[in-house]
């Protein structure tokens, strides 16, 4: 009898995961709202800039800001109603059936949530830069990687956290609404430091913060945060890079203890 190929299983997993995420007609208005939202921006943002890092750093910004949010909104709903409904109702059983260890299967669950939204993001982005400046980002591609790296951060580290409470809780709902919670507060956070900040002339919030969300440090080394005519916070380009790095080694514990507790500890 012939064998199936070995990938074969972990392929079946994944098509029926991005089947499942982006069932019709949701893949086609993400789409048309990724593009919708970086193009209106690189039109406002056409002609805007001259060519430095600042101008780099200027445009992925405007072009990111909206899609970001639709990127946070498309990855909770793959999470919370993807993995996190099929452990509430017990159809993870059938997905457990493949012949595949469960690291394997909460990958292709994982590349199907995240992976697929990342690159239907990056696809329009690419084309609204290129389509806007093309010179712009030559010269300052590091800082467009930089940039891009910076924003995904905390986003990857709230959905790594939402993962969690979805396997741990096994209701997509409450997970959902947790993400919802935790970026809402961590905006009020981030107002409240400010304050801080202006008032009391000192940047540590903000050097916390930034390891969660490390945008912060490389818009405020573009912007420094001043108060009464003094600069209360001006992050170096390295301080930036190793709040970058803290904050991935924070998504990197969060994921790893995700996949130990679906390996190890999930009960089914």
């Amino acid at each position: 009898m012939k064998q199936k190929p070995k990938g074969r299983p972990f392929l079946e997993v994944f098509a029926s995961a991005v089947q499942e995420d982006y069932r019709f007609p949701l893949l086609e208005i993400f789409a048309f709202l990724y593009a919708l939202s970086t193009f209106v921006f690189a039109g406002m943002s056409f002609g805007g800039y001259g060519s430095s890092e600042q101008s780099a750093y200027s445009l992925v910004s405007a072009l990111m800001s909206i899609p970001l949010n639709i990127f946070m909104l498309l990855v909770f709903k793959n999470i919370a109603f993807g993995l996190g409904s099929d452990l509430e109702k017990g159809t993870i059983q059938t997905t457990l059936s493949y012949p595949l260890k469960r690291h394997a299967i909460l990958t292709a669950k994982l590349l199907s949530a995240i992976g697929v939204a990342l690159l239907l993001l990056f696809g329009i982005q690419i084309l609204g830069l290129t389509v806007v400046a093309a010179g712009i980002i030559r010269e300052g591609i590091h800082v467009v990687i930089l940039t891009y790296v910076a924003s995904l951060g905390y986003p990857l580290l709230l959905s790594a956290i939402i993962l969690f409470v979805a396997l741990w809780v096994k209701k997509g709902g409450l997970a959902l609404v947790l993400g919802i919670v935790m970026s809402f507060a961590f905006s009020v956070i981030q107002g409240i430091a400010l304050i801080i900040a202006m008032f009391n002339r000192t940047a540590v919030p903000f050097q916390i913060l930034a390891i969660i969300n490390p945008s912060m440090a490389l818009q405020y080394h573009y912007s420094p945060i001043t108060s009464f005519g003094g600069i209360v916070w001006n992050p170096s380009l390295i301080e930036v890079v190793t709040d970058v790095c803290a904050c991935y080694a924070l998504v990197a514990l969060a994921l790893a203890l995700c996949y130990y507790y679906f390996s190890r500890r999930l009960n089914l």
